[in-house]
């Protein structure tokens, strides 16, 4: 039952990451420039981000399981448009659109699924330890499978790609049995959905406003930032009238999970933001093709494999705080490294150490964070949890590549460079106090592994 679960978020994380060594050649495919395909791939990331919370709701009323199957299905038709797409605009609306939904529909099933499947804080652990490695490994990887796809065929082949491994999860799935059954009855927040997603829509819009028009950009993020007021307001009203909201107001009540969410975002952020920043370098100033790009990638591929493949016996020796805490300060240093010696040596193996280094610690560190958060919630909120999860995880992958990305395409030199992976590095230090700060003695979350069992519906 794990393997579709793992090839699903593999898949996902790949489609956030593969784009990136295809920038050239979409761009002269296509007729359109850098900045065009940054906003195709931050569209993307953006959608799920924006989506995820309606998303993990969604189980709750219709069942994990058929969320999850919809949304391959979702994914797979955006794959197939966007491999014959003609212009730009097609490309958003497969890529951007119908992956993103689709994404957004079937990643919060595989979080929930895993937590009721995998009872016990060692199966569990080992559960999600394999599919974060296979997120991982898919969004460090994709730049080099990416690149030699398009190299080999084309850039088109790649989203042929994502169709038949969507169609292999499909028939891999007819294995999974969910644990809950649906709830039609379940009350579903419509107003809710529209003013969570509005509000992030508007604040990412606004970030990629930044290096057109300065008013436009505060224009935007004000607005957002005003709607995700109202939006808290809205459940907070709801939750006074007796109804149930799109998102319980109890899930930030819990210290260890706030934080645990924090770091993810701060993790995501690093992942996404490296890969763009650092693929969009090697092709647009450095005149790298594909699979050149992908190649130097492995370094950082190799660095979340390792790591992630020791996740499960690290785990049992060492707390999660440290782990974390272990896997920011290895980023860090990484992209130190990677700004030092890329600035003076024009060899692209500059380029392996930093990369290495950061792999490493983005391996060490996804398990524990989200193991953290999802423990420390019971059976009847996992759709809620796993929502808010993966939106929080997603907005730190549209973050990264919409603020550092926008920084580099701005100005397309070696100084823009170093300024956006500098940019990443205070990311990676603000994650990494937040991880400080999580408790010493707590391996999981504040409520136990094993929660009591809920009567189906329960809320």
């Amino acid at each position: 039952m794990l393997a579709p679960l793992a090839l699903a978020q593999f898949i996902c994380s790949f489609a956030g990451s593969n784009m990136n060594v295809m920038i050239n050649d979409i761009s002269h495919d296509l007729n359109t420039t850098v900045q065009g395909v940054q906003v195709a791939i931050t569209v993307f990331l953006l959608v799920m981000a924006a989506l995820m919370i309606p998303g993990g709701k969604a189980t709750d009323r219709f069942g994990r399981k058929r969320c999850f199957l919809v949304g391959l299905v979702v994914y797979g038709i955006g794959a197939i448009l966007s491999a014959v797409a003609p212009g730009l605009g097609v490309l958003i609306l497969g890529n951007s659109i119908f992956e993103g939904v689709g994404t957004a529909l079937l990643i919060p099933p595989v979080y929930i699924l895993t937590t009721l499947l995998y009872t016990d804080l060692t199966s569990r652990a080992r559960a999600f330890g394999v599919i974060m490695a296979a997120g991982g490994v898919g969004a460090a990887a994709g730049p080099l499978i990416g690149g030699l796809i398009t190299s080999a065929i084309s850039w088109r082949a790649a989203f042929v790609f994502q169709a038949l491994v969507i169609a292999l999860i499909i028939a891999l799935s007819r294995t999974i049995e969910d644990p809950l059954p649906a709830d039609p009855d379940r009350r579903f927040d419509v107003r809710g959905a529209v003013l969570s997603a509005g509000g992030l829509v508007l604040v990412v819009m606004g970030i990629l406003a930044a290096d057109d028009n300065l008013g436009l950009m505060l224009g935007l993020l004000v607005a957002g930032l005003l709607v995700l007021a109202w939006f808290v307001h809205w459940i907070r009203s709801e939750e006074r009238a007796g109804r149930e909201p799109l998102l319980s107001t109890g899930l930030f009540r819990d210290r260890t999970s706030n934080l645990g969410l924090v770091t993810q975002n701060a993790q995501w952020l690093l992942l996404m933001g490296t890969s763009f920043t650092v693929a969009t370098y090697l092709q647009v100033v450095r005149g790298y093709d594909a699979i050149e790009t992908g190649v130097i990638f492995t370094a950082a591929t190799l660095g979340v494999l390792a790591s992630s493949l020791a996740a499960e016996r690290l785990a049992r020796r060492v707390p999660q705080r440290t782990l974390i805490i272990a896997g920011f300060a290895l980023a860090i240093v990484g992209i130190g490294i990677l700004i030092a010696l890329v600035a003076g040596n024009p060899s692209p193996w500059a380029f392996a150490p930093g990369l290495l280094l950061i792999g490493l610690g983005l391996g060490v560190m996804l398990t524990p964070s989200v193991n953290v958060v999802q423990s420390a919630f019971p059976e009847d909120q996992q759709g809620e949890i796993s929502g808010l999860s993966r939106s929080v995880s997603n907005l730190g992958s549209t973050f990264g590549t919409a603020i550092a990305g926008t920084i580099l395409v701005a100005n397309l030199t070696q100084n823009a460079y170093a300024a956006a992976m500098a940019t990443l590095a205070f990311g990676a230090l603000a994650g990494l106090v937040t991880a400080t700060r999580l408790p010493r003695t707590a391996t999981t979350g504040a409520a136990p592994a094993d929660p009591p069992p809920q009567p189906p519906g329960a809320r």
